[in-house]
């Protein structure tokens, strides 16, 4: 019983994580429809520099880690913001060369973050707490889970509440249904996709530095290995629905962890077998909408 309790919640909280990530994907790409490549860039700065920031603040200290993690969303928001004025904007609607542009810049951020902080991954520390665990029907389960389900969940109310219940966020999905009506208003759309950018990056900063304490380490290829399951979490749950992103996540780090567990390791296979499937039956996704 215990065993199924730990492999439970793990595959939860480890789906929280493919959450922070997968949210700003799947915002940017619902909203603008732009497939981001570069998105694993804005998570392993965000995570650099927020190490950065808890190391000369202290490690161990609770302050320093919500800073680093204020700090790291900081750090996306701005990387996210640069990238859209720069090389985004000047490619909306052709999309061929919005996957190139950004899968260069992907690559290009790898190597100058090799060449400023090594090839090698740095260990990290944080507060005792995340290292210790919490026990639940006799299972113990370590205390970076729980920390990642609370940011996932104050993540995915604060894009609801910011698209449902803000003029920007009615600006946003009124200029994705109908762009030439919005700016016939007088309303500047391209200010408000830049948000939008801003917000995506804020989303995956977040994510990289819970994504550094979760592996307690962080190296350049850090965000580059989550992005490969932040796109399946997004293409399972439907790309550009926040919903089906938060419900895939769930489902793709559950099954991941029951087959790592139960049937050898196998998890990574499982999943790509999952993604498979969808893609043969749904196309859409689990909670797409046809276009």
């Amino acid at each position: 019983m215990s065993t199924l309790v730990l492999t439970l919640i793990t595959g939860v909280g480890l789906g929280a994580l493919y959450f922070l990530v997968a949210s700003g994907l799947s915002l940017i790409y619902g909203l603008m429809h732009v497939l981001n490549f570069a998105h694993g860039a804005f998570l392993t700065l965000s995570a650099f520099i927020g190490f950065m920031v808890a190391q000369a603040l202290g490690t161990e200290s609770w302050g320093s880690f919500l800073l680093s993690v204020l700090v790291g969303a900081g750090v996306g928001a701005a990387f996210a913001t640069l990238t859209e004025l720069v090389l985004i904007r000047p490619l909306y609607e052709r999309h061929i060369e919005q996957v190139l542009v950004t899968v260069g810049l992907s690559f290009a951020a790898v190597a100058l973050f090799e060449g400023i902080w090594g090839t090698d991954p740095i260990h990290i520390g944080g507060p005792p707490w995340l290292t210790q665990t919490t026990e639940v029907l006799g299972a113990r389960i370590p205390n970076t889970y729980w920390v990642l389900m609370i940011a996932a969940v104050l993540v995915l109310a604060a894009l609801v509440l910011f698209l449902q219940k803000t003029r920007y966020g009615m600006i946003i999905r009124a200029g994705v249904e109908n762009r030439s009506m919005v700016t016939a208003l007088g309303i500047d759309v391209r200010r408000s996709f830049t948000l939008v950018f801003a917000i995506g990056g804020a989303a995956a900063g977040i994510g990289g530095v819970l994504a550094m304490h979760y592996s307690t380490f962080v190296s350049a290829h850090l965000g580059q290995t989550l992005l490969i399951f932040a796109f399946i979490v997004t293409v399972v749950g439907g790309l550009g629905s926040l919903t089906g992103a938060a419900v895939a996540s769930v489902l793709v780090a559950v099954l991941q962890q029951f087959a790592n567990f139960y049937l050898g390791g196998t998890g990574d296979f499982i999943v790509v077998i999952l993604l498979a499937v969808v893609l043969l039956v749904r196309p859409t996704g689990l909670l797409g909408r046809k276009a």
